[in-house]
């Protein structure tokens, strides 16, 4: 549906977009997840003709957006961070207002009008002026505007910013319900947002994409090496003779030493000669699975295990990591 060719968007001596390259699909939630100046409204403002590009191409339903603006403009709809609302107008009167400017047919109008009302959650403020709305009520006149003549991709630039946590929870259902029927793009710095309604994350840091795929694909592409964190009782070397001899462990390292009296809070007289606590960070080859045959192992030298866990990353150790650096290569 939108295909981005070697898209660039420069001011001055900085980009704000930098060589973007990427595919979006039919009927799928996309999320562009990126910190403030990573580049999502920029690449937004680019996709609906609203900013031109120094270089690159942007096609849209095989439409190229500088070339054939109005064939490519006609598949989509687009709710701005800030509503294009006019405040002197009635909810009608401004709905009626933008299918006439998008030129749905007459007879259709009325009916196209009162089914997003109702998939918005409009029908009850028709008649009140824009300006006496609240923030949420505004944010839905916003998103009934770019449904308006359904288009087949509907954007959307932060679209829960300034609500509160039910508007919010509102807001994403209404983006669900979209899935299937339209494609969808939606900017966000928030993980939990995008994590909640996406189908596909698209991670943007300094103008460039430096990740995309599933929640749970990007996950798997972070997690190459498997990590365990391991806490015994006992002596540190024999734990070491076992995990050196370990042909799947790839490095480990003791992370700490705590007496046991100590970690209570609660250590008497004569505690000095305890084992102590010993933790170590282990590295894993991936797809390896070690912690039976090490709880085995340990028990058989006689080390008490306290705790064997494996990290996993989450999204926003993912995010962190990625928009942290730019020579992460995925």
């Amino acid at each position: 549906m939108i295909e981005i060719s070697g898209l660039s968007k420069k001011y001055g001596s900085s980009y704000a977009i930098k060589d973007l390259n990427l595919k979006i699909e039919d009927g799928l939630i996309y999320g562009f997840l990126g910190p403030n100046g990573a580049g999502k409204s920029t690449t937004m403002n680019i996709i609906t003709g609203y900013l031109s590009a120094t270089s690159g191409t942007v096609t849209v339903d095989g439409h190229d957006i500088l070339k054939e603006p109005e064939e490519a403009k006609s598949c989509i709809g687009y709710l701005p961070e800030t509503p294009p609302l006019y405040p002197e107008m009635t909810v009608m009167e401004y709905m009626s207002f933008v299918a006439e400017l998008k030129k749905v047919d007459k007879k259709d109008r009325s009916k196209q009008i009162s089914d997003i009302m109702d998939m918005v959650e409009l029908k009850e403020v028709k008649d009140k002026l824009i300006r006496s709305l609240s923030k949420g009520y505004r944010q839905r006149v916003g998103m009934a505007q770019a449904m308006i003549s359904f288009p087949d991709i509907i954007i959307l630039d932060e679209p829960t910013v300034g609500l509160d946590p039910k508007q919010i929870i509102e807001i994403r259902d209404l983006i669900r319900s979209l899935k299937g029927k339209h494609t969808v793009i939606l900017s966000s710095h928030i993980l939990s947002e995008v994590s909640a309604v996406c189908d596909k994350i698209l991670i943007l840091s300094k103008g460039s994409l430096v990740a995309q795929g599933t929640p749970e694909e990007l996950e798997m592409m972070m997690q190459s090496e498997g990590e365990l964190e391991l806490t015994v009782k006992g002596d540190g070397e024999i734990v070491s003779d076992i995990l050196s001899d370990m042909d799947e462990v790839i490095s480990f390292e003791s992370t700490g030493n705590s007496l046991k009296g100590e970690e209570s809070g609660d250590r008497e007289v004569g505690s000095e000669n305890e084992p102590e606590l010993i933790s170590f960070s282990i590295k894993v080859k991936e797809g390896e699975e070690i912690r039976d045959r090490l709880s085995i192992r340990l028990a058989e030298r006689n080390i008490p295990v306290y705790s064997l866990i494996k990290n996993e990353k989450t999204l926003e150790d993912i995010f962190l990591e990625l928009t942290d650096t730019q020579e992460v290569s995925l």
